[in-house]
């Protein structure tokens, strides 16, 4: 009855959450020998954050995240587009949180060892795989010295080792790397001013120059623990491949098409010379599968749909992969029964998911707007008028799954009492 579960991610632990609140045994598998916080700020948006409250970890992220208030777009004049409340200011009954996504992995981890004891054991990548008369057996490999670990067997297997899962090579061995749109981004973290409300998400520029900021901390002088993100879209023949997924930035690679982007609610070229440090990564994702379900093994989280960070939506997509794929396990067993009413559920949507991120998401606004008018505007609603802008962030909210009205109606996916706080 044991599911084994490929990578402690934020989907992979969410997912051993679940199932330990449906009743169903587990074990985890993670090939890194030591889970530490890495990685910076992601938005948890609130049809992912109905889930991990339905987990009783709402105290958690409350001590280690900030309660969105809203999003605004802003022209590469610093010039207002749009702006939008989100979370319960949306009329949610979830709030939108602003997060490390490393405190947000430790969070979710601290209270699976708090309610599991020891079912993640670390410096243990899964390499292989088999069905067997009665489930599925796993290959343990030791990836630092490539020493064979040994073989589990268990009910099914679920893959959810990343945007470079070695289970879906196994599966797709033609497909090759992650796929380059052409941008990179430079991402840090700097103790800042607060700006707007204090609690703000906002995305500036176009889509070849942009800048993302919002706050996912509160320092102690007032002001704003501010994550970031700067995007340069890159000439096609830039050697992407040759950069390490988590490589230290250099400033003068990307600061100056940003280094007059001085504006009354934020001074960005400021914030991003101020940054504790800077890191550069390629925006990757990939193509879209027919099938994430072969025998008793199945694709979870970006082993499945890695998708650009446009919308916000990675992690969030991966929290309810892992509640519908427990939901299924409740009703149908650890089978592989489960495994495709998981599929038929999720796979379609998420994938429609990626593709509407590729071209550009909910940001694509920035670009109308920039086409339109490139030297500034006088008024927004001579350029896009407000009913265009409302329809173009509800469409994508369509998509996403994060329909105001649909999410609060919704039933739970999970209908079990809730357990513990989730402290960290």
């Amino acid at each position: 009855m044991t599911v084994l579960i490929a990578g402690a991610g934020i989907a992979g632990l969410s997912l051993g959450l679940s199932l330990h609140q449906v009743g169903i045994p587990f074990r985890i598998f993670e090939a890194v020998r030591e889970i530490r916080p890495l990685g910076v700020g992601i938005n948890l948006q609130p049809h992912a954050s109905r889930e991990l409250f339905e987990l009783g970890l709402e105290t958690g992220l409350d001590e280690i995240g900030l309660r969105t208030e809203e999003v605004a777009y802003f022209s590469q004049h610093g010039q207002l587009i749009w702006r939008e409340p989100r979370g319960r200011h949306a009329g949610y009954n979830w709030p939108q949180y602003s997060i490390h996504r490393g405190g947000l992995q430790m969070l979710l981890l601290r209270s699976l060892q708090d309610r599991c004891g020891d079912v993640v054991t670390t410096g243990a990548a899964v390499t292989g795989w088999r069905d067997t008369a009665n489930g599925v057996g796993i290959d343990l490999t030791d990836r630092q010295t490539g020493a064979s670990l040994g073989q589990v067997e268990g009910a099914v297997l679920i893959a959810a080792d990343g945007i470079n899962s070695t289970l879906r090579a196994g599966l797709y061995p033609d497909e090759g790397a992650a796929r380059w749109g052409g941008t990179m981004m430079w991402r840090g973290l700097t103790r800042g001013p607060r700006f707007l409300t204090g609690r703000s998400v906002t995305m500036t520029g176009r889509k070849d120059v942009k800048f993302v900021a919002y706050p996912i901390g509160d320092t102690g002088e007032g002001g704003s623990l501010i994550n970031w993100i700067a995007d340069l879209t890159m000439p096609p023949d830039y050697e992407w491949r040759k950069q390490d997924w988590n490589r230290s930035g250099v400033l003068d690679d990307f600061l100056g098409p940003f280094a007059d982007w001085r504006f009354d609610w934020l001074d960005i070229p400021t914030v991003i010379r101020a940054a504790e440090h800077v890191y550069e990564y390629p925006m990757v994702d990939r193509d879209p599968l027919d099938r994430w379900t072969h025998g008793r093994l199945t694709l979870l989280g970006d082993a499945a749909h890695a998708m650009y960070p446009i919308g916000s939506n990675g992690a969030s997509q991966g929290i309810l992969d892992a509640r519908v794929l427990a939901a299924a396990m409740r009703d149908n067993g650890p089978t592989t029964e489960a495994l495709e009413a998981y599929e038929s559920t999720r796979r379609e949507a998420v994938n429609a998911l990626v593709l509407a991120n590729r071209g550009d998401g909910p940001d694509r606004i920035l670009d109308i707007v920039a086409d339109r008018a490139p030297e500034g505007f006088d008024d927004i609603e001579d350029v896009m008028p407000l009913t265009e802008r409302q329809q173009f962030a509800d469409g994508y909210k369509q998509v996403a799954g994060m329909d105001i009205a649909a999410l609060n109606a919704r039933a739970p996916l999970i209908a079990v009492a809730t357990e513990g706080t989730g402290r960290p």
